[in-house]
C-alpha cells in the first residue's frame, strides 16, 4: 500500500483528501518526529480541549469533552465513573510505530472530535507516554502506573478504561484477556473485585460491539500494553487491538489446541523458538522496522473509530 492508496482509504466519497488529523500522520511516523510536538501542534488544530500533565518524565496527554478542565479540585467527574480511552502514542527506537502505536493515536484523535461534534460528554481521552519497556523494566516503570495512581487520587478509582493499542492493522477486534492469565494465580477479596470490574469492561466492550454488529470480534489473551501498569497500580483497564481475520482465526484456533500458549506469548520465550511463528504475524512486526505505515488498513479505521465512539455512550 502506497502513501497515496492509504490517503485514498481515508478520503470521503471522493473528495479531495484533507482529513484531519490524517493529513499528519506521515509527519508523526516519520523516523524523527518530535511526536510530542506534533500531538500538541493536533490538538490545538482540532480545537480539542487538551491539556497536558507531566508526571515525573512523561508528558500525557488528556483531551476533555467542552466545558470541563482540571482545575485545583482534581479531575472533572470526581469520584463517578467516566469512560477513559488511552493510546500510547511513544514508540521503540528504530520503529516508525506505525501500528504500535500510530494509528490508535490518531483513531482517538478522531474519535475525540466527533464525540464534541455529538455532544457526547462523559468521557476523558489520554495519549499515554512510556508505555514501550526496555532491558530490565517492568509494569511499574510504565508511564501508566505512575498515572493510574494520579488518576486514584484525583477520584476516578470507578472509571472505565479502555486502552487502544496496535488497532491499525485488520478487521477483526480482540478484546484482549491477558489480564486473566496476570491474576490467574492471584486470590484474595481484592482479586474478586478487580476480577469483576475487568468482566464488567468485556461485558460492555461485547455489548458495544453488538450493538454496532460488528461480527468479527474475538476474545483472547493479547501482548502485554498499558493494561500492565495500570493494573500494578490497583487501577484495571479492558485493551482493545486487532488482528486481520485470517491471523486472528489461525490464533483462535490454535489457543483450541494450545491453551497454554497463551503463556508463551505473555512470557515471550517464544520469541527465539519455533512458537515464535505461531504468533500473530501483526503482533510478530511490533516493535521493529516491519511495523511500518506498508502493514496498515486504513480501509477499516472507521470501525475502532465507532466501537471508541459507541463505548463512551455507555
Amino acid at each position: 500500500m502506497t502513501k497515496a492508496v492509504h490517503k485514498r482509504c481515508l478520503s470521503v466519497r471522493g473528495k479531495p483528501y484533507n482529513k484531519r488529523p490524517w493529513d499528519r500522520f506521515f509527519d508523526f511516523i516519520d523516523p524523527g518526529a518530535d511526536r510530542y510536538g506534533l500531538l500538541s501542534a493536533l490538538t490545538e488544530d482540532l480545537a480539542l480541549n487538551s491539556v497536558v500533565l507531566p508526571i515525573g518524565e512523561n508528558r500525557h496527554f488528556f483531551i476533555l469533552p467542552p466545558g470541563q478542565g482540571m482545575g485545583s479540585g482534581g479531575f472533572p467527574f470526581r469520584g463517578k465513573s467516566p469512560v477513559i480511552l488511552a493510546a500510547h502514542y511513544d514508540r521503540v527506537e528504530g520503529s516508525s510505530g506505525a501500528n504500535d502505536n500510530s494509528a490508535a493515536v490518531f483513531m482517538l484523535l478522531e474519535t475525540a472530535a466527533r464525540l464534541e461534534k455529538q455532544g457526547t460528554s462523559y468521557w476523558i481521552i489520554i495519549l499515554t507516554d512510556k508505555e514501550e519497556l526496555t532491558g530490565d523494566e517492568g509494569p511499574e516503570d510504565q508511564g501508566s502506573f505512575s498515572l493510574a495512581g494520579y488518576l486514584r487520587r484525583g477520584g476516578l478509582t470507578d472509571a472505565r478504561i479502555f486502552i487502544f493499542d496496535a488497532c491499525g492493522a485488520g478487521d477483526t477486534i480482540i478484546v484482549s484477556g491477558t489480564t486473566d492469565y496476570l491474576l490467574k494465580n492471584e486470590d484474595g477479596r481484592g482479586v474478586i473485585k478487580t476480577r469483576q470490574i475487568i468482566q464488567a469492561l468485556r461485558n460492555t466492550a461485547l455489548d458495544t460491539a453488538r450493538y454496532l454488529t460488528l461480527e468479527k470480534v474475538l476474545i483472547a489473551p493479547t501482548p502485554f500494553s498499558d493494561d500492565a501498569g495500570f493494573l500494578r497500580a490497583g487501577l484495571p483497564a479492558q485493551t482493545i487491538t486487532v488482528l486481520p481475520q485470517n491471523e486472528a482465526a489461525s490464533y483462535a484456533a490454535l489457543l483450541r489446541l494450545r491453551p497454554g500458549f497463551a503463556d508463551i506469548l505473555l512470557a515471550g520465550t517464544g520469541r527465539d523458538t519455533a512458537d515464535r511463528l505461531l504468533i500473530p504475524e501483526t503482533w510478530r512486526t511490533l516493535n521493529g522496522p516491519s511495523d511500518s505505515y506498508l502493514r496498515l488498513t486504513p480501509e477499516h479505521y472507521d470501525q475502532v473509530i465507532r466501537f471508541a465512539s459507541a463505548l463512551c455512550a455507555t
